[in-house]
């Protein structure tokens, strides 16, 4: 059983962090920025979710011993399951907000390590699995505007152990969680009475004995309701309802296993209303060569593997469309941008995930451009002065900054003596989009309605000095991700029908949107939405999808 020690009356506490800009080729931004945020917020960023309030909850694992950073009022975690802490007064999460650039400690009582989340339609963060005395319990957190929120567990709720899985929303607003270290089944949250667990040989036939390489799979929710699931070198359409494989697609070329602890990366491409027929994109980029993780544990680094698979998964015959990155990439984390290009940021160019078993930070970020000529499609960003490696992560902000933190390859917290420390800090990545160059054609959103039926007109206005023309303007959604381990889930992005725009006044507009024409396409819940003019995006404003 796991108790609170209260020692004395609780309250909390924020710390202050600085913004300290860092020189890079591009001092304007026009070639993209990075900014430290903070130089240490106590735990290092290995899970990651910003929520609709703009604050993101960021952890740790538990089972490693005493973090940086106190909770707050002697408040002590007593978990006689611990390996390190029977007793820990450390905080092994923290509230960042990113308008304030404060933050302040949350208490977990189990182990999170190498868990997964997904956000409810309501805005509320479940959090599920982990290790040890986690791998069984559900987590919840629910954003509150007086500071006193925290997690609330709930163990044993889950069916299975849960480490290394996927979570995926659906249309329905329920959760799937797929797989997790040598489970290979499926359930969902909330669960079902009587509960039930659902078998997916796929899982089984994709492991590579003990090393595996099919953990976190990649899983993204297409508009026809099922699921895309990509596992080592497969991928499958999977019906979830129905419990059948549909289809299975051919492995992606080259035979590099994608996924832990080969550890590349996937996104699903913009789904944009305004064609004809949505045909989907599944992008997947870097990894390790097969055998990477055993030359790696005998101190022989092999490069990641340089090269991105893209799938256009309704084609009859659909074969996989492969690319080389200029820069070769394991544990990458790729985000969509407001822009619709993706991101693929941290990691490393030789090696593998896994305890010391990476070298060669990759801290250069890639833009992938989706829609530009197969041979422009990659750009090359200014360089971290941090090298953000195993156990480190990256999401979008409403702002279009990507926030990165993260970075621990050792079992324990290690600050010396190391070729790559555990780094505490938080930084920011402005991709160039943000450069002041741009001023004159960023939109800025002066209203939207918050809350956006299926299918059903609403109003965006925006102002923009420049307007140029109506070809150059869309109006995106993008759900938030949670991301671990180099994965991103839940994140997508849809490109909303415009049905009209009405000029207002000398720089103001007036947007007659279609919202998602169904649940399929846009799950329930809350997205970020961004008006993006001659390829400048404003800032998000938040809107809930019903």
């Amino acid at each position: 059983m796991i108790k609170f020690l209260l020692l004395s009356p609780s309250f909390f506490i924020f710390y202050p962090s600085v913004v300290i800009s860092q020189t890079t080729p591009s001092s304007d931004g026009s070639h993209g920025r990075w900014d430290l945020l903070s130089e240490s917020v106590g735990i290092s960023a290995m899970h990651m979710q910003l929520m609709h309030d703009n604050k993101v909850v960021i952890y740790d694992r538990t089972d490693f011993g005493p973090s940086n950073i106190s909770l707050p009022g002697g408040l002590c975690r007593a978990d006689p399951y611990d390996d390190a802490l029977k007793i820990d007064c450390t905080a092994h999460s923290i509230l960042y907000d990113t308008i304030t650039d404060t933050y302040r400690p949350l208490m977990i009582q189990t182990d999170t390590w190498c868990s997964s989340g997904a956000v409810l339609p309501n805005g509320t963060l479940v959090q599920t699995g982990g290790f040890h005395d986690g791998d069984n319990v559900t987590r919840m957190f629910t954003p509150c505007t007086n500071d006193s929120c925290d997690w609330v567990e709930f163990p044993k709720y889950l069916s299975r152990r849960r480490w290394y899985a996927t979570n995926q929303i659906l249309p329905d607003g329920r959760i799937i969680i797929i797989g997790g270290r040598r489970e290979f089944n499926y359930e969902f949250f909330p669960r079902s009475s009587p509960r039930r667990t659902f078998q997916l040989s796929f899982l089984r036939e994709t492991r590579e004995g003990d090393v595996e390489n099919n953990l976190y799979p990649f899983a993204h929710l297409l508009p026809d309701g099922n699921l895309f699931i990509f596992a080592n070198t497969r991928s499958i359409l999977f019906d979830y309802n129905q419990n059948r494989v549909v289809r299975e697609f051919p492995s992606i070329p080259g035979g590099d296993p994608r996924n832990y602890p080969s550890t590349g990366s996937s996104v699903l491409l913009p789904l944009d209303e305004n064609e004809y027929r949505i045909d989907p994109e599944v992008l997947v980029c870097g990894g390790a060569p097969n055998g990477a993780f055993q030359l790696a544990a005998r101190g022989t680094f092999v490069r990641a593997t340089p090269t991105c698979g893209r799938l256009r998964v309704t084609d009859q015959n659909a074969s996989w469309v492969m690319e080389t990155m200029p820069i070769p990439r394991a544990m990458g984390d790729m985000l969509l941008l407001p822009t619709g290009d993706v991101i693929v940021i941290n990691g490393v160019q030789l090696g593998t995930a896994g305890w010391e078993l990476g070298r060669l930070p990759a801290t250069r970020p890639v833009i992938y451009h989706p829609s530009h000529p197969s041979d422009q499609r990659f750009s090359v960003m200014p360089p971290s002065p941090r090298p953000r490696m195993y156990h480190s992560a990256a999401i979008l902000l409403a702002d279009g900054r990507v926030l990165v933190g993260g970075g621990n390859p050792h079992v324990y917290y290690n600050f010396t003596n190391v070729v790559y420390p555990t780094d505490l800090s938080l930084e920011t990545f402005s991709p160039p989009y943000l450069s002041t160059d741009y001023a004159s054609v960023r939109p800025v959103i002066l209203s939207v309605d918050g809350t956006i039926s299926r299918g059903q007109r609403f109003l965006v206005s925006f102002s923009v000095e420049e307007y140029l023309t109506q070809s150059v303007l869309s109006v995106r959604i993008v759900a938030p991700s949670f991301t671990t381990h180099s994965f991103s889930m839940n994140q997508r992005m849809v490109v909303l029908k415009i049905d009209d725009i009405i000029y207002d006044d000398t720089s103001s507009y007036t947007s007659s949107v279609f919202g998602p024409s169904s649940s399929e396409i846009a799950p329930p819940g809350y997205y970020m939405l961004f008006v993006v003019h001659s390829g400048i995006p404003s800032s998000g404003v938040w809107v809930r999808i019903q």
